[in-house]
């Protein structure tokens, strides 16, 4: 079989906030043409006015992503300080309330409105989706099926959104118990091959529940749009780095799939009862508690799970050049990913002597902080 190019294409979703007040902002329509302007269409807006889309192009490594995300972030970041705004990248505001917010009026957003109602007026969070170039549709329904077991792993790193309208909800990604609210979320359904994958999606066309499958949003699923499995599991990350190393993650990890497949191999394809509980324990505690390990048979804490996640893919990442990526997610779990880093900010603030509202604001000033880190 011949070795897929395994391109890769970042999504990210941004908050503005106020400069002064730290409080959520709309984009005024100047801040999204003077992006426009310079990325054309890698920047877009999002569902809620006060947030913004952007997209890398097609990269052939992590080096052109880090290029093109720093370029998209810098510009975004450039631009909405000419409105006293700033771009953070927390998937979900540490004060904001979801009440408060108002959908931008376009037709996709406007259809979502109609279709989901209530629910859909809660999406406060925020994402990162990374696409994987794999130009084999028999090859993308296989791979998703295997590349599930590792989706908690992903996550636990990712987790950036502990808070929610001002309280700590005790979750490392409170952005997953919001966007699961929706239908056709969690974790991709078990599917021996490509055909079955598109009968199943056909069912929801023909009675014309959905358009197409870019409707379907599941933890991981092939792309409508591009040739890619589409990872949409974690939660958007506030510093740059953190952003590229769950990028080379996804990427190595795929072509270890891939390299079984060519040996006749494959990762063993576990129920998704069983990596639903795994997903539970990474949205409960991100990194600093453990995941199960089946084969195993216990729950193993994350750093060793991390060290053998390295050794598993690191020959990949040697290929793909991204072992130095590779090796700072060791850093995110020993140093504290988002969410552990924005608690911090919290309980420093409060040995300070300040109030709940004070605290919450000096973790939008470091969220501000982060975003810029590296540009």
């Amino acid at each position: 079989m011949q070795e897929p190019d395994f391109t890769i294409g970042i999504e990210e979703e941004y908050l503005l906030v106020d400069l002064d007040s730290m409080a959520l902002a709309q984009a005024p329509e100047g801040l999204m043409e003077a992006c426009a302007a310079e990325l054309e269409k890698q920047v877009s807006p999002e569902f809620l006015q006060c947030q913004i889309e952007i997209g890398t192009k097609v990269c052939a490594d992590i080096n052109d992503a880090r290029e093109d995300l720093k370029r998209l972030r810098s510009t975004v970041a450039r631009c909405a300080k000419e409105h006293n705004l700033a771009p953070i990248a927390a998937s979900c505001h540490p004060f904001g309330d979801w009440k408060n917010q108002h959908h931008t009026d376009k037709d996709r957003y406007n259809d979502l409105q109609d279709a989901l109602g209530g629910v859909v007026r809660r999406m406060l969070i925020c994402g990162m989706h990374v696409h994987v170039g794999l130009d084999n549709d028999a090859l993308r329904a296989d791979l998703m099926g295997q590349m599930a077991y590792f989706l908690p792993h992903l996550l636990a790193m990712s987790t950036s959104s502990p808070f929610w309208q001002g309280e700590d909800t005790g979750l490392a990604s409170y952005r997953i118990s919001v966007f699961d609210n929706l239908p056709r979320t969690g974790l991709p359904p078990q599917f021996d091959n490509w055909e079955e994958y598109e009968r199943s999606v056909q069912v929801l066309i023909d009675l014309g529940l959905i358009e197409d499958s870019s409707k379907i949003w599941w933890d991981l699923r092939p792309s409508h749009s591009f040739p890619t499995l589409e990872t949409r599991i974690m939660d958007v990350q506030p510093r740059l780095e953190d952003t590229l190393t769950l990028a080379a993650i996804n990427q190595c990890l795929m072509r270890m799939l891939w390299r079984l497949r060519v040996r006749n191999q494959r990762w063993r394809r576990y129920d998704p009862f069983l990596i639903a509980e795994n997903r539970w324990r990474a949205q409960r505690y991100g990194v600093s508690d453990g995941l199960i390990d089946f084969g195993r048979g216990e729950i193993v804490p994350m750093p060793e799970l991390t060290e053998e996640l390295i050794e598993l893919i690191e020959q990949d990442a040697g290929i793909l050049r991204c072992l130095r990526e590779l090796e700072h997610s060791r850093d995110i779990v020993e140093k504290g990913n988002g969410t552990a880093r924005q608690r911090a900010i919290v309980a420093e603030a409060k040995e300070a002597g300040k109030d709940s509202d004070e605290q919450m604001r000096a973790v939008v000033s470091h969220l501000v902080e982060e975003f810029h880190a590296g540009l």
